[in-house]
């Protein structure tokens, strides 16, 4: 018989052993969970209907999520910007405008890789599209190698971080917090880790000048404004439609990525299908109304001028959007943004059951009290703490994926988590500072080997004389910049609390409740009889 304590470490080494196996890790959790939990029923640790919080929970805390329906959206959305020419305008325009600066392809992809992440939250969409259109530039004009496939590789991990992302969604879930509230605390190190990377660029710029030589600019005036319009004012609507309506409280993070899917279809209608006359006077009409109707919304939002507005609106996004199931080119391009979608959905609901079955018998053997005994004996009190899990997370996102560390090890560090940074930054944003800072940890999950794959998607689309030496040494430098942005967040609490509305501090002393018996009626019927 295996003694009650020993359960949870060797489950978690039962894990490891699957992991190495190669085994998928969502059977690997089911497999681990099933095994120690039917092990523990034979053992007397807990009986058979304590097994029955699995089904109930993957029932009502996965399959009902209402959140987690937000992954699906943004990445669909991701999909159809990724072909839709938003990122090659916005490339092209920002190369313009930084271009004859020393450096400036660099810039230009930081900012634009920024904005994307605004907009997409997917990594594999910025990267592929981001050096398919910059590298062959850097590679005409000379830019040292490994600096242009290390910013490009980092520009695009940028979303990982910077709000509506996945990540930012996945841990609000996973730690009990609302997604409104981890996207304010994530935009303080989102702001700090791009004027890192601009500084970096900035510094290499002066100390080698020659490896970041400036691109001759080739738009001057009224072109050079129509092409910075044409790349910057759909990125400010799509940011608007996902990003600004969760700021203002006007939709959560499930209607926002709906609205910005609609967003990115039509945009892709606009950009890349044929249009008729009649498709020109629908999306004018429905751009038309919809500035009137926000207009109308401000003074009378339930008037039937307003309801009139947005019915042509709603009636022009209609028709582009079966004008881009019309387009064979647009409708196959959403059928493979349907099928990618498919797939990335099934791998998230399989890794939570997954993880469902393994946590309840985790927490059945007292694998909770076994974490939080373990952590909040560390020395070095909350700065040993968050050293050690910091450490704990690098490493363990050079074997898991960002998901399966949200999962697995999120819940079991959260509540001890919530103990240890509690007395630091208060109860409400605890948790917050937390997530922000595991998001900027598991950023490098995507720049180092073996499962760097932003380095993979760059390395299937840069040209034949770029070397995968090239790619792996220049992601070294920008791995160190966002270590230092987690020592960064870790010592200064108030880059992620800054935004955060202050807790309201309530003196218990001072609260009277003064109760009074209700006024006297003649005619009062009695309560009793």
């Amino acid at each position: 018989m295996i003694p009650l304590e020993w359960m949870p470490p060797l489950m978690f080494a039962g894990l490891v052993v699957f992991m190495i196996i190669g085994y998928p890790v969502a059977f690997s959790l089911a497999a681990v969970g099933f095994f120690f939990g039917f092990l523990s029923i034979d053992f007397g640790y807990f009986t058979l209907p304590f097994m029955q919080a699995i089904p109930g929970r993957v029932f009502g805390s996965i399959l009902s999520n209402e959140l987690l329906l937000a992954i699906p959206f943004f990445t669909f959305m991701g999909a159809i910007l990724e072909k839709c020419g938003l990122a090659e305008d916005m490339l092209e325009s920002m190369g313009q405008l930084f271009g004859p600066v020393r450096g400036g392809l660099g810039y230009s992809t930081i900012i634009v890789g920024f904005i994307l992440g605004a907009i997409t939250g997917t990594v594999a969409a910025q990267v592929i599209a981001m050096a398919l259109i910059t590298l062959p530039i850097m590679v005409r004009y000379k830019y040292d190698m490994r600096y242009a496939t290390g910013v490009l590789a980092a520009s695009g991990t940028i979303t990982q971080l910077v709000p509506p992302s996945l990540v930012l969604i996945v841990l609000a879930d996973q730690l009990g917090r609302s997604v409104g509230d981890m996207y304010l605390g994530a935009w303080g190190p989102s702001i700090l880790q791009i004027v890192l990377f601009i500084g970096y660029t900035f510094y290499l710029s002066i100390v080698k000048p020659a490896a970041l030589p400036p691109v001759p600019r080739s738009l001057f005036g009224r072109k050079l404004l129509i092409k910075c319009a044409w790349g910057i004012i759909p990125a400010a609507v799509l940011i608007f439609l996902v990003l600004g309506t969760i700021m203002m409280g006007l939709a959560t993070p499930t209607e926002a990525g709906a609205m910005g899917t609609i967003g990115a279809i039509v945009l892709a209608v606009v950009r890349n299908a044929p249009l008729t006359m009649f498709d020109k006077w629908a999306f004018g009409a429905g751009c038309a109304a919809a500035v009137v109707g926000f207009f109308i919304g401000l003074f009378a939002f339930e008037s039937l001028a307003f309801k009139a507005a947005f019915t042509v609106m709603f009636a022009a996004i209609v028709w582009l959007c079966w004008r881009a199931w019309e387009v064979k080119e647009l409708r196959d391009l959403i059928v493979q943004a349907f099928q990618a979608t498919m797939r990335i959905t099934a791998m998230v609901a399989f890794i939570l059951v997954g993880a469902t079955c393994f946590s309840i018998t985790f927490q059945g053997v007292d694998g909770n009290r076994w974490v939080e005994h373990l952590m909040s004996s560390l020395p070095g009190g909350v700065w040993g703490f968050l050293i050690v899990v910091n450490l704990f997370v690098f490493f363990l996102a050079f074997f898991l994926d960002f998901f399966e560390i949200a999962f697995i090890i999120v819940p079991m560090l959260a509540p001890v988590a919530q103990k240890i940074l509690e007395p630091v930054v208060g109860h409400d944003a605890a948790l917050i500072w937390f997530g922000v800072m595991l998001c900027v940890n598991v950023q490098t999950s995507f720049m180092h080997p073996p499962f760097g794959f932003a380095l993979f998607y760059l390395r299937s689309v840069a040209p034949k004389e770029v070397k995968s030496s090239d790619i792996y040494w220049g992601s070294i430098p920008w791995v160190v910049l966002q270590l230092f942005m987690v020592v960064l967040v870790i010592s200064v609490p108030k880059s992620v609390t800054f935004f955060l509305e202050p807790a309201e501090k309530v003196d218990l002393n001072k609260i009277k409740i003064d109760l009074q018996p209700p006024p006297a009626e003649d005619n009062a019927a009695p309560i009793f009889k």
